[in-house]
């Protein structure tokens, strides 16, 4: 069976970016910049962006375009006989899944904020009744059952529908309407009185912020973002690898890509900071953020419902940008390993993600008693967990490892794979920085992330 392809570069680059930018870049990445001194962490969060996601991300893109298969197969195409790299494909499907399990029902909770915002159910509640709606929703199994079986059907059903027909086409209408609206809500941020007080606390850098939190903090908490924010290590980048022609270099696109996926994140913050600043509230971290303190400060701005709606509109597509590039990799694994049909790999799918979601909801209602990560904390938090800080970084340092080493693919391979095509070149002299430096920084993020 032919492997499908890419009808267009732009939708090679919308749905890379797509499968990056998600959740973590809005409530996760302007949170940390305030904290950790504003332009300072900006800085050190593009310099690691460069220096260890770029370098990463080209490996993942180079191993899935010369295999052309997903990540369960595409070691066993390019290892030598008798070799074990292929066991990581199995990591990988296992990291895909493990994300898809937590994933899909916070991207149900933006569904849900974004039906609420749009028929006006916040209008006239004060702040303790927009709280207790946040966790009304979480406490109700029904609700949060609902709009996981919505999302995880809707992303089924558009990837039954192909690769250019469904998933490409409907990334890029929904790619390009989150570039519009985030612009659309970035300049109503900046223009509300007293706005530019948040632009300053956020873009200014300030060194003695810096100082106060720690600046090995400082550095660890940009290193850490720099890479998270890419979702390497499990293979979700390869497929796209996978699909693509030998027409432009991979450093190149690799470039691309992380720059939509900066601009995302520094434009989140554009929105984030004014708004809080200019209604007195702190930007306090994580979802309280997102689904009690905006919803609050929508209630009390003129014309918020629709800004609320088109906020929740926005947050909705970078979730689920980020499920349809996860599940395409997920069908594609069972069409690698099974051979099964794409219609087939759906429909076990469709079946297996739904139920494989339902641990992650019940977690905040009916098995709430379960805190397995110590007092307070939800079966969400130990799924995050094991993904953010054991399968993408183990997985990024195996395809690290895999494409430097004379024991894996080799780097002669690897460059001249990133390297083929028009656009701009890895550099030869790079090959010390990766085979000694690079993978002692992923070690330290392992362990700092074990420690933490």
């Amino acid at each position: 069976m032919e492997r499908e392809k890419f009808g267009s570069r732009m939708g090679f680059i919308l749905l890379s970016a797509g499968c990056a930018i998600g959740i973590g870049n809005v409530w996760r990445f302007p949170y940390i910049a305030g904290m950790y001194g504003g332009g300072m962490f900006v800085l050190f969060y593009l310099f690691f962006l460069i220096a260890m996601g770029v370098p990463v991300m080209t490996m993942e893109f180079a191993v899935g375009r010369a295999s052309r298969k997903s990540v369960i197969k595409s070691f066993t195409e390019l290892e030598r006989p008798g070799q074990k790299w292929h066991l990581h494909g199995y990591l990988g499907m296992a990291g895909n899944y493990l994300l898809m399990m937590f994933y899909t029902t916070v991207a149900g909770w933006m569904l849900y904020y974004f039906y609420q915002m749009l028929f006006g159910k916040f209008v006239g509640k004060d702040t303790d009744q927009v709280a207790d709606m946040f966790q009304g929703m979480l406490e109700s199994p029904l609700v949060l059952t609902t709009v996981m079986v919505i999302i995880v059907a809707s992303g089924i059903l558009v990837c039954s529908l192909g690769l250019q027909k469904g998933v490409e086409k409907i990334t890029k209408i929904m790619m390009t309407l989150l570039l519009l609206i985030i612009v659309i809500l970035a300049v109503r941020g900046i223009t509300l009185p007293g706005g530019t007080e948040g632009l300053k606390f956020y873009l200014l850098p300030d060194v003695q912020r810096m100082q106060d939190v720690g600046i090995v903090e400082t550095v660890t908490a940009a290193m850490n973002q720099a890479f998270f924010t890419l979702s390497l290590g499990i293979g979700s980048m390869a497929i796209f690898g996978s699909y693509i022609d030998k027409s432009r270099t991979l450093f190149g696109e690799s470039v691309n890509i992380a720059i939509l996926d900066t601009f995302v994140a520094l434009v989140s913050g554009l929105i984030i900071f004014p708004t809080c600043f200019s209604f007195d509230i702190s930007p306090d971290m994580g979802p309280s953020l997102i689904f009690i303190t905006l919803p609050n400060i929508f209630n009390h701005m003129a014309g918020g419902r629709v800004w609320g709606t088109l906020f929740f509109v926005f947050m909705t597509f970078a979730a689920f940008s980020t499920i349809l590039a996860v599940f395409e990799n997920i069908i594609s694994c069972g069409m690698d390993l099974f051979g099964w049909s794409r219609k087939k790999s759906c429909l076990v799918n469709l079946i297996a993600l739904t139920v494989l979601s339902l641990p992650c909801v019940f977690g905040y209602n009916i098995w709430s008693a379960f805190q397995p990560l110590g007092e307070g904390s939800t079966i969400l938090d130990l799924e995050d967990f094991l993904v953010s800080n054991v399968l993408l970084p183990v997985g990024a340092l195996i395809y690290l490892l895999f494409c430097v080493s004379r024991f894996g693919w080799g780097f002669e391979k690897y460059l001249k794979e990133t390297n083929t095509g028009e656009g701009i070149k890895m550099p030869k002299g790079i090959r010390i920085y990766v085979t000694y430096i690079l993978p002692v920084l992923l070690l330290l993020l392992i362990v700092q992330g074990w420690i933490g």
